[in-house]
């Protein structure tokens, strides 16, 4: 009896440590899958709970090298003119990566622009870019600003000439392209992998979502009356990224900007401009597409009793011959109140995000 437990015994170790090297072969992360050609590549699927599934084109699947190197390319201020600006130089992470708090962004030449730089926030979600949604892509709206005599100021001959002969760049875009010389497609397709990167999804609304916070009595009074039919607010930011993604005239100007009517060339759409994300909106002043307004507390004001009416004004702006929707001292409070649960200090502090340099 004495031997026939001991060999159960000695099974019973053999099959737990095989069960052990089993599980630890199957959870842990594979290696980079080499092609004929040796090049790895480290496929990445970014992914949100609750968000929806993100577009990623067909021709441009993310990497991690891809990623790693759009995040240099995005930080790196060899893309102007001068080597003075780079993406981040408008898109400060700090600030949601909008632009430092300025009205307009101003360009190696000391151009100023006339749009409020956007936010990149959860951009990888975008179906369109800029605040006319002339650009359907993160690469296509990437190809703009360096050539733009506004912006960077840089022909992209020359920018993609400085990157071919760069001592890194060369083997950095060969390895992921597989392809030489370097072209602009490939810069642009490298900062649209990083973009998508750039998911917020840590805010302390998230955490109420997820069960692990509850709002204060003030910050629920804001959740209601945000999503109430008494501010409307929710029909163009209802949705889990906080934009319909749509373009409104919001009633900002009784003579308004061209906007959306620039891209479809239809004058119904002038006015229009794409709904921005309320993500992180604490972090992003000043506001509207013309940056036109300071603070969170003027934005409230001006949808209680600031709307102009113009032929365009959207419908959902709730008596815009009353100027807006003629909210109490107390209900401004509570939508300001409300609308800072949006904000994710990790977002702004997410080291993957930062400038490597």
């Amino acid at each position: 009896m004495n031997y026939i437990c001991f060999l159960m015994k000695r099974w019973t170790t053999i099959l737990t440590l095989l069960f052990l090297v089993l599980l630890f072969k199957n959870c842990k992360k594979d290696p980079p899958i080499p092609n004929d050609d040796g090049h790895n590549h480290t496929h990445v699927k970014i992914t949100s709970p609750g968000f929806p599934d993100m577009l990623v084109p067909s021709d441009n699947p993310t990497t991690q090298e891809g990623i790693d190197l759009g995040r240099m390319l995005f930080y790196d201020t060899l893309l102007s003119a001068d080597f003075t600006q780079s993406c981040g130089s408008c898109h400060n992470q700090a600030h949601a990566f909008s632009d430092n708090g300025k009205q307009f962004s101003v360009g190696v030449d000391g151009l100023e622009g006339t749009l409020n730089a956007s936010a990149l926030v959860n951009p990888g979600w975008l179906p369109n870019a800029f605040w006319d949604g002339r650009a359907t892509s993160l690469e296509e709206q990437a190809l703009a600003p360096v050539p733009s005599p506004i912006e960077m100021h840089l022909d992209w001959s020359s920018a993609v000439g400085r990157l071919n002969n760069h001592a890194n760049y060369p083997d950095l875009f060969e390895n992921i392209f597989e392809s030489t010389p370097i072209t602009k497609e490939q810069v642009t397709k490298a900062i649209a992998q990083f973009e998508r990167t750039l998911v917020s999804n840590n805010s302390k609304y998230d955490a109420v979502l997820n069960g692990t916070e509850v709002f204060t009595s003030k910050e629920q009074a804001g959740y209601n009356l945000f999503f109430s039919e008494q501010s409307e607010c929710f029909h163009c930011h209802a949705t889990i990224l906080f934009t319909d993604n749509l373009f409104h005239n919001n009633g900002l100007d009784a003579v308004p900007d061209s906007g959306r009517a620039v891209v479809t060339g239809n004058s119904n759409d002038n006015g229009k401009f794409r709904t921005p994300t309320l993500r992180n909106i604490e972090y992003t002043a000043p506001y509207m597409h013309d940056g036109s307004i300071a603070t969170l507390e003027d934005v409230i004001d001006f949808y209680s009793s600031g709307v102009q009416v113009s032929a365009t004004v959207d419908p959902l702006i709730t008596n815009p011959h009353l100027g807006g929707f003629q909210f109490t001292t107390q209900q401004k409070s509570d939508l300001i109140t409300f609308l800072k649960t949006l904000s994710d200090p990790s977002f702004i502090s997410n080291p993957d995000f930062s400038n490597p340099f």
